[in-house]
């Protein structure tokens, strides 16, 4: 898959920033005719809740839905679900800006559309994101996409500059169950002064690296807070099974966007050049391989 690399360029300034503090920033990013593309792919999954009455494996609802009025968490996986978030996150805006910041190919991991609807959708506690998916580095990122315009009353994404360099945190209570945020002892340590609540108009992007601390508040406006989000890694990073979410991210995730793969992988520093991915079509035996039988 290629994706269109020429709409997504970056300067020196903002790859650097992006080192740095673990985070861009970018107002009205994406152009018009492709954001109204989004917004609409996301209003009819608005609708189609209006004939459910709990959630789906598609759509998570919040308590409270109705048809009449409709309170929407979370549309999973949206690349799965409809080819506008598809062409988007595979060929599109998203992937021309993950391989620029990463410099190369990059391997599609997941997506998710946020709604966080009107009148107190739901906070998202701090929380740092790989502790939910481990790769064997840490070059993944999330690139996100306001659908609509979002004010500081909307509940926008904080981020903590530069925390992406710090502490990895126990995302774990006193009791050992998963709770998918930083606990209040650690938080209180947390300096928050610093803290970069990333606002805008409609068509704004937010990348985010997977160690930076980040989360957002409740939404007490009389609007939903569309939030699209889509994770990449660099090619030669990879999910490790059996731990988190990784197998269970969608259908196309593992796709390896700009360029191929090459099967390379780094650990302790070693460059490994590892066999043909056959988990969708079985491996072949040693002896097979080596004899060169088909």
């Amino acid at each position: 898959m290629e994706p269109r690399k020429a709409e997504a360029v970056l300067s020196v300034e903002q790859m650097q920033k992006y080192q740095d503090d673990g985070y861009l920033h970018l107002n009205s990013f994406v152009p018009d005719d492709v954001l109204v593309g989004l917004q609409s792919a996301a209003a009819e999954f608005v609708e189609k809740s209006r004939g459910l009455k709990q959630s789906d494996k598609t759509l998570d609802l919040e308590p409270g839905h109705s048809a009449s009025s409709p309170r929407i968490r979370r549309l999973n996986s949206p690349v799965d679900n409809h080819d506008a978030f598809r062409g988007f996150a595979l060929e599109g805006l998203a992937a021309g800006l993950a391989c620029s910041i990463l410099e190369g190919p990059v391997r599609y991991h997941h997506s998710k559309l946020n709604y966080k609807w009107s009148d107190g959708g739901e906070e998202v506690k701090w929380h740092q994101d790989i502790q939910f998916w481990p790769h064997t580095d840490f070059s993944p990122l999330t690139i996100g996409v306001y659908l609509d315009d979002v004010d500081d009353s909307m509940g926008p994404m904080g981020v903590i500059p530069s925390s992406h360099k710090g502490t990895l945190y126990n995302q774990y209570s006193k009791d050992g169950q998963w709770v998918g945020s930083i606990n209040a002892e650690d938080v209180g340590k947390i300096d928050f002064s610093e803290v970069a609540w990333l606002t805008g108009p409609a068509g704004s992007v937010t990348v985010h690296n997977c160690c930076m601390v980040h989360g957002s508040l409740p939404n007490n406006s009389p609007k939903p807070r569309p939030l699209l989000l889509q994770t990449y890694s660099r090619a030669d990073s990879y999910p490790i099974s059996h731990i988190g979410a990784n197998g269970v991210t969608g259908r196309l995730s593992g796709a390896v966007v700009g360029g191929d793969s090459g099967q390379s992988i780094v650990i302790e520093g070693r460059t490994v050049l590892g066999a043909p991915d056959w988990s969708r079509s079985g491996a072949p035996t040693i002896f097979g391989s080596q004899q060169d039988e088909v």
